[in-house]
């Protein structure tokens, strides 16, 4: 048996193109030949035909996945239920597609091919625990608040139209008085441009206190679910809820997979990217990728620490007789909390076993 006999009969890698209503797998083997291709549907029953038409070729070393959190996320998780390894395969190389062309079967080999030489190494989130549960609320309740802002600004907007006693009865009034003021607004007739504004407000204000209600219960939901999931990022300084939430999203029900503060700077878009060339060898700039939200939420930490942590403003005040600047010193306490948060989503280590 040559070479190429021993290798098809050995390990193969898949790569799986995710869409909607079908997926479309290619079987690999370990020196890059396509052994075969398959369209499957978006169901288990598709699933199932994947996993067993894979392991009709030989022992299937990992499955690369594009879109482990879109359309690839059932399949993923089918699989890795099934005790297979899935690894996120990545959008495919821009410039070889325009070399290559485009079509489901290539990008399913661009991902089995990414597999086999080891550009694809991410594991997905397992989408099978609180996190996942936190984030699916977190998508009602942020779009909730979204529209509920929404309709407060478009409320205030249209009582500039409105007749002098209207706009003095609500002037100063704070967003739930105000609301419920113009939801009690009495229906008339439509018999001019006011009569419809009354009605626009009335239905304005009761589409406002429906979203402010369901914005509400959402929060308890998510506050919950946080404090059983993580009850040790709330307890640290400056670590709310909201910020808890985002941080677990973004890791997911795994932090495992995450192998090292470094990586999780790196998804927070927290870890500066080298930008150094020639003579300016060693320079670095900041990272304006990574996950913003998350970002976001420790930069909202920094500033609350800033503010009213002891230790962080004694920092603060060292670093700037140093010469720093405040963008610099936030720079640094953002990894400082990125490292900390790392910390502590780490699993805890499990007590020795004692024998006799």
């Amino acid at each position: 048996m040559n070479s190429n006999e021993q290798a098809r009969s050995g390990h193969v890698v898949v790569g799986v193109d995710t869409h909607k209503h079908v997926h479309v797998a290619a079987v690999m083997d370990t020196i890059g030949g396509i052994l075969g291709t398959l369209t499957i549907t978006t169901e288990t029953d598709g699933f199932q035909q994947l996993s067993d038409w894979a392991a009709s070729y030989g022992q299937v070393l990992a499955f690369g996945i594009e879109g482990t959190g879109s359309y690839g996320a059932t399949v993923a998780s089918f699989l890795r239920r099934s005790g297979h390894k899935v690894v996120e395969a990545g959008r495919p190389d821009r410039r070889l597609r325009r070399m290559n062309g485009k079509s489901d079967t290539l990008d399913a080999e661009n991902a089995a091919r990414a597999v086999l030489a080891g550009f694809a190494t991410a594991t997905p989130k397992s989408a099978d625990g609180e996190a996942e549960m936190i984030r699916r609320l977190k998508i009602a309740r942020d779009q909730a608040v979204e529209q509920r802002t929404s309709a407060m600004i478009t409320m205030k907007a249209m009582l500039v139209h409105a007749s002098d006693t209207l706009r003095r009865e609500t002037s100063g009034k704070t967003h739930v008085a105000l609301a419920r003021h113009l939801a009690g607004l009495r229906s008339r007739g439509l018999h001019g441009p006011e009569d419809a504004l009354r009605h626009a407000l009335r239905m304005l204000a009761k589409r406002w206190q429906y979203l402010n209600s369901e914005a509400k219960e959402l929060t308890e939901m998510i506050g919950d679910l946080v404090r059983r999931a993580a009850p040790q990022l709330v307890e640290s300084f400056g670590i709310g809820v909201d910020t808890a939430a985002e941080i677990l999203v973004v890791v997911g029900d795994n932090p495992d997979r995450i192998k090292s503060e470094a990586a999780l700077a790196k998804l927070a878009g927290i870890a500066p990217v080298p930008a150094g060339s020639g003579m300016t060898g060693g320079r670095h700039r900041i990272n304006h990728g990574g996950h913003r939200q998350l970002n976001a939420a420790i930069y909202r930490t920094v500033i609350v620490r800033m503010r009213f942590h002891q230790p962080t403003i004694d920092y603060v005040a060292r670093r700037t007789a140093e010469g720093k600047t405040k963008r610099e010193i936030i720079r640094c306490l953002k990894r400082y909390v990125i490292r900390e948060v790392w910390h502590l989503l780490r699993p805890a280590p499990q007590a020795a076993l004692t024998g006799s």
